[in-house]
């Protein structure tokens, strides 16, 4: 199994099907407080959707669409992170994540973030990094942010959540800015 440790008790692990059930129960716990941001929560409503939704990861990771990574703390999964989308065409990847909020605040996510930024330089031909944040999202933003993204600007009404339209905000890491910043 594809896995990078981070740091002592933090490490990325490519999401397969045997964390299924932490993976949702992490979800379902935490779905007042990521209802706001991710228009996909309300589609995840048993642990088989959280199996499909694994099964369909795997199947773009084997195509190089997509990768799709949890994050452990501790041995337990308190988040995920990954290419959403990879576009070899331009060579441009798109992060997304998302961490339960009991484990926020602490960097946790910032260091998992950077890892991708690696793993998407050193193993794909990317030429660029790209996250998209709701604009409201202060905590989301910070990451990119710290991590010397630059704000590229802003898609309006690019996502619907709760029957309302998000604006996002575009970071991005060119890599030699990453290589400049490593």
């Amino acid at each position: 199994m594809f896995f990078r440790e981070i740091e002592k008790d933090l490490r990325l692990a490519l999401t397969v099907p045997q964390f299924a059930e932490p993976l949702f129960a992490l979800t379902d716990q935490n779905r007042e407080h990521l209802k706001v941001w991710l228009p996909w929560l309300d589609t995840v409503q048993e642990v088989g959707d959280t199996k499909m939704f694994i099964r369909d990861q795997l199947i773009r990771f084997a195509k190089e669409e997509a990768l799709h990574l949890s994050v452990f703390n501790n041995n337990q999964i308190v988040g995920v992170v990954g290419f959403n989308q990879l576009d070899h065409v331009n060579g441009v990847g798109m992060i997304g994540y998302w961490l339960g909020e009991e484990y926020t605040g602490n960097g946790v996510m910032t260091k998992a973030v950077k890892e991708v930024i690696h793993i998407g330089f050193e193993s794909w031909p990317l030429q660029k990094v790209e996250i998209h944040c709701a604009v409201d999202n202060t905590v989301s933003r910070a990451i990119p942010e710290r991590l010397g993204f630059r704000e590229e600007g802003t898609i309006r009404r690019t996502a619907k959540v709760n029957d309302k339209h998000q604006d996002h905000v575009i970071y991005g890491l060119l890599k030699e800015e990453y290589i400049f910043r490593k």
